[in-house]
């Protein structure tokens, strides 16, 4: 392994560690393979139990180069999926992922708990599953409850104040008249801002955090600064769903030189087709026509769009997502009106142009 150790290459890739038996221990990615490899076998009090766990362990290494640090992410994430490595905790535990669910006690009143990402939720409002941490978007949760002042800590089904009445963080639900209306009232724009269908309560959240800081009250406008960075953060994990559930077909560039490019065509979860592309060849047709092609291919064979996203589907759209944002790459996001029959035209066009635009904006850089 020590000669294996020497001759890592400097290039994006995903590695795999394995025991003397071959099994593997754990799959790893990384944008330089030889300093990240390396970097787990330098004597260092950094390093966690589990991580030192893990070095002592290794007996052997597989190495799988990719051309861009896109396919790595994807690459480990299949390969996590499909191996279940022993020290691959996240992404392998059915229990991985957790819901936010809104539940209705037996008095009537509605708490948000958290629930199982793979669990059904019998008709209650749920929002999720999120890829964070439970400890996180539980964390998240109670910061969002105490801004909004619905961090409820009554027993269910019993009547009168609770103690986080007292301390302003329970407008009252749990001692019913007036206050439960407005414990209601909040967790309704709570719930429709959640769905995407109202973002009115966002603004006031904001609001209430600068009256409270201009009358000097700090401790109130951080806990709406709290509750605003939380709900931020959960919309934010919704919107990778709504991401993968459009099913939208995308073209994505991403550089690997001075003078080439890496195109891909994603969906949904995964990576359909790839393949290099020269920004200074000329034929951008016979380009175009490959893909289009491809894209044809793809009709024949079209996954059904309305399925509900599975764990393992939701971590490749996660990757794709947040890639797709991080400004390192451009993308086109194929009309549906180019793939239906009669659209050849357009498609062709629409490629080509982004082809053109890419190889200009590669060439002429930034500024």
């Amino acid at each position: 392994m020590i000669d294996q150790l020497h001759n890592l290459p400097a290039s994006p890739g995903v590695y795999m560690m394995k025991d003397g038996h071959g099994g593997i221990l754990y799959v790893g990615k990384s944008k330089n393979l030889k300093q990240r490899v390396k970097s787990y076998f330098v004597s260092s009090a950094s390093h966690s139990r589990k991580t030192q766990r893990l070095v002592n362990n290794v007996k052997d290494l597989e190495i799988r180069v990719t051309d861009t640090e896109f396919e790595a992410f994807m690459l480990e994430c299949r390969l996590i999926h499909e191996l279940r490595p022993l020290y691959n905790k996240k992404m392998k535990s059915p229990h991985a992922y957790v819901n936010v669910v809104v539940k209705t006690g037996k008095n009537g009143g509605r708490r948000l708990e958290l629930g199982r990402g793979d669990e059904p939720e019998g008709g209650q409002p749920s929002f999720g599953p999120y890829t964070a941490s439970r400890h996180t978007v539980g964390k998240a949760l109670t910061r969002i409850q105490e801004s909004l002042r619905i961090a409820c800590a009554g027993s269910d089904g019993e009547r009168g104040p609770c103690l986080n009445v007292s301390l302003g963080l329970c407008l009252g639900g749990c001692m019913g008249g007036e206050a439960a209306g407005e414990y209601d009232r909040v967790m309704d724009r709570l719930i429709a801002l959640m769905e995407g269908r109202d973002f009115s309560l966002m603004d006031d959240m904001r609001r209430e955090m600068e009256e409270a800081a201009s009358e000097f009250d700090f401790e109130r406008a951080a806990k709406c600064r709290d509750g605003i960075e939380a709900l931020t953060f959960l919309l934010r994990q919704e919107k990778v769903i709504s991401f993968a559930e459009q099913n939208r077909i995308i073209l994505l560039s991403e550089p690997l030189n001075e003078r080439e490019s890496k195109l891909f065509l994603v969906q949904r979860h995964q990576i359909l087709y790839s393949e290099k592309y020269d920004r200074q060849a000329t034929d951008r047709t016979r380009t175009a026509l490959s893909l289009m092609k491809r894209l044809q291919n793809r009709a024949m064979e079209e996954t059904a769009a309305g399925h509900e996203l599975t764990r393992d589907e939701i971590d490749g759209a996660q990757i794709i997502h947040s890639y797709l944002r991080n400004g390192t790459c451009r993308h086109l996001v194929l009309q549906e009106a180019w793939l239906e029959a009669g659209g050849e035209h357009d498609l062709r066009q629409a490629i080509e142009s982004f082809l053109a635009a890419e190889a200009g904006e590669r060439e002429s850089g930034p500024g």
